[in-house]
């Protein structure tokens, strides 16, 4: 077992994961890497996750470190009886299969309580019960159904966001409700059922917007299109042709910018001294500012503003992040792949006490601690 799962402050806690692709993966690498032991359980044939290319190539590695693997034929006997002696001596089970997949295999919650009083048990859904919580969900499909879609892109052009948000985010919000159990059972001695879903974590995530139409009483436009609350909060072209966005959010960095980058007549002009009048005149004040700016070069912009006060952001890749000064200093961690190839992924965004979580981990090779875990189970 990994250092990083023997230490942390979930130590000493078992974790049984059922999952596949990213909400339920993202649950249980957030335990491993605070220190639980969790055991991945594949299909017979592995986990399809693996294989998968394109925008899924990644998703294993990023989300199943940590972790160990075993594989259980789950419709024989034989790999049903070992997948009920796990859970017996579990603390926490995360399943994130379609509804009913588990139960139908005497997997439920219901079932599994009855001999583990104490378990825990996280399933991450499509849809929390309702009128909806049959149907299939995909992240896509909560990000459409919730407005996130349509806040994204242009109007007419609904377009989902550029990582797997929801996946992610509704497997934090597992997260948060298993912790939550753990404080319970603390208190009371008894588990408790767990559920999260893609859709409801969408509509959260909108919430602000929603809040918006219920305050002015004029819906949210797309953010695209939006009318900003700022006269300078945009991305702004640079002589070499790269993009760096600024935001200047308040009546000092306003003077600030306008010191910065010399714009004496604007900083002298009484008219555009409060921020609601510069949001009026922004036809006016931006083609000066862009103008300007596009005199600098990104590496300049950097440079003059870093220490300046006012936010800002070159437009970076994901790609970028690998050689970003600001995260190798604690917020990649080296993982090691299925194939042994070492990577450095984004550790957990956390410090806990002065500690970041980002040991060396490793993604486990399918069935890779079938001997070990089963040993287990013989002496619970």
């Amino acid at each position: 077992m990994t250092e990083a799962v023997r230490q942390g402050p979930l130590a000493g806690l078992k974790v049984i994961e059922f999952t596949h692709m990213v909400m339920g993966p993202a649950a249980g690498v957030i335990l491993a890497d605070l220190g639980a032991d969790v055991i991945k359980v594949e299909p017979a044939t592995g986990d399809a996750t693996r294989e998968l290319k394109g925008s899924g190539a990644g998703y294993f590695v990023m989300y199943n470190r940590n972790k160990r693997s075993i594989r259980l034929d789950m419709k024989s006997q034989e790999g049903l009886a070992t997948a009920k002696a796990l859970c017996a001596g579990a603390d926490i089970i995360i399943e994130n299969f379609r509804a009913g997949a588990l139960d139908r295999l005497g997997l439920s919650y219901e079932a599994l309580s009855e001999i583990n009083p104490g378990l825990i048990y996280c399933s991450e859904k499509g849809f929390l019960p309702g009128p909806y919580e049959h149907r299939t969900a995909l992240d896509e499909v909560a990000q459409m159904m919730g407005g996130l879609a349509y806040m994204t892109g242009p109007a007419g052009r609904p377009l989902r966001a550029g990582a797997s948000v929801i996946d992610v985010t509704g497997g934090m919000f597992g997260v948060i409700g298993i912790l939550a159990a753990l404080e319970e059972r603390r208190r009371t001695g008894r588990g408790q059922l767990v559920r999260s879903a893609l859709y409801e974590t969408t509509a959260f995530l909108v919430g602000q917007h929603m809040a918006q139409k219920a305050v002015t009483g004029t819906a949210a436009r797309p953010m695209p299109e939006r009318i900003s609350a700022w006269s300078i909060y945009d991305v702004f072209q640079t002589r070499d042709g790269e993009g760096v966005f600024i935001g200047v959010v308040t009546d000092k960095l306003w003077l600030v910018f306008c010191d910065l980058f010399g714009l004496g007549d604007l900083r002298a002009n009484e008219a555009y001294a409060l921020n609601n009048a510069r949001v009026a005149a922004r036809d006016q004040i931006l083609p000066t500012v862009r103008e300007v700016i596009s005199q600098y070069t990104r590496a300049e912009l950097i440079d003059m503003l870093s220490p300046s006060g006012l936010p800002f952001a070159p437009i970076a890749r994901p790609e970028d992040l690998f050689d970003d000064p600001h995260l190798n200093t604690g917020g990649l961690i080296d993982v090691t792949m299925p194939n042994d190839e070492v990577v450095r992924l984004p550790s957990l965004p956390i410090e806990m006490d002065g500690r970041r979580f980002n040991k060396a981990a490793a993604a486990p090779k399918s069935g890779e601690h079938q001997e070990a875990v089963l040993a287990e189970i013989v002496r619970l």
